[in-house]
């Protein structure tokens, strides 16, 4: 989920070196954006990336793109975000409503809905299409998968950057720890919507897989530098290469329910029921993606 609107642009307590280095950073990124006014680099881009250079649109979408995630990395590197997050009051609905609602904006008005696509087209261009019944099975298999890497991520941090580990901790409890049933289901499915429209839909298939993933990461500056983002950033490909092979429906479902789990916890007798769960719908999503292939390969043979 993005919070980035809860945590002070500029820490009041910067160090002259890290005021230098923060400002020196926005320069540079500023400097790297404006960059993107100049066909040749727009065109150099182009080359590893799948975006018309001669498309003001997209040309656009990259400026906000870059600024967007030169702002996060150097308040990340030059700033104690977890000092700010904490300072700030823990989230409500509300807060949850007016982060992502923004970022679903961004994704509908950037694929041109009402401008250039009517309904329709935008649902398609964003990938937002009739799952198949195993794309679901999928989304739902990779959430178990999502599970086991950000608890293994966890478990890294609290092993090798124990004192990080534990401030992120503190912090995630001081930010979502408030959050009853509505709030854990707004936390699930808003972020899964708003966030997959944006990133998986709208941007994915101009910036690449790769490229989304770190300006995904980089809205999360909640986990600070932990092993926290390195699991975002995990997921995000993850979550990219389902939006790859199948289509935003599908990872939408698998970030709600990955949000969901995250927010109920796991234990007991539920984690054994969850563990069942996950065979099942890994089997269920491998014999899908079987049957899919066996049919596509018989009506392309003469």
């Amino acid at each position: 989920m993005d919070i980035t609107g809860l945590a002070p642009l500029v820490s009041r307590d910067l160090s002259l070196g890290a005021r230098f280095g923060f400002d020196a950073g926005i320069i540079v990124f500023g400097i790297a954006a404006a960059g993107f006014a100049f066909r040749p680099i727009r065109r150099a881009v182009a080359s590893f990336l799948p975006f018309d250079p001669d498309n003001p649109v997209h040309a656009y979408a990259f400026v906000l793109a870059l600024i967007w995630f030169g702002f996060s990395a150097v308040q990340t590197v030059f700033t104690d975000v977890l000092v700010s997050m904490q300072a700030q009051p823990s989230v409500t609905v509300a807060d949850i409503v007016s982060n992502e609602i923004p970022l679903l904006m961004f994704g509908l008005a950037g694929v041109g809905l009402f401008m250039r696509r009517n309904v329709a087209q935008t649902a398609v261009r964003l990938g937002l299409v009739r799952p198949a019944w195993w794309h679901i099975a999928l989304a739902f298999a990779a959430v178990g998968i999502l599970v086991v890497v950000a608890f293994a991520m966890a478990w890294l941090g609290q092993d090798l950057t124990p004192g990080v580990a534990q401030r992120v901790d503190v912090t995630t409890q001081h930010l979502y720890g408030q959050l009853g049933g509505p709030g854990i289901i707004a936390l699930a499915l808003l972020p899964g919507i708003c966030e997959e429209v944006l990133f998986r839909g709208a941007l994915q298939p101009r910036f690449g897989l790769a490229v989304t993933a770190l300006l995904f990461t980089s809205i999360h500056i909640q986990y600070a530098l932990s092993f926290q983002t390195l699991a975002v950033f995990i997921s995000a490909i993850g979550l990219g290469l389902i939006r790859k092979y199948t289509n935003t429906t599908a990872s939408c479902a698998c970030h709600a329910g990955y949000n969901l789990l995250a927010g109920i916890g796991l234990g007991g007798l539920l984690l054994y029921g969850a563990a069942a769960a996950e065979l099942a719908l890994i089997a269920a999503a491998t014999y899908g993606l079987w049957t899919s292939r066996r049919r596509a390969a018989a009506a392309g043979s003469p």
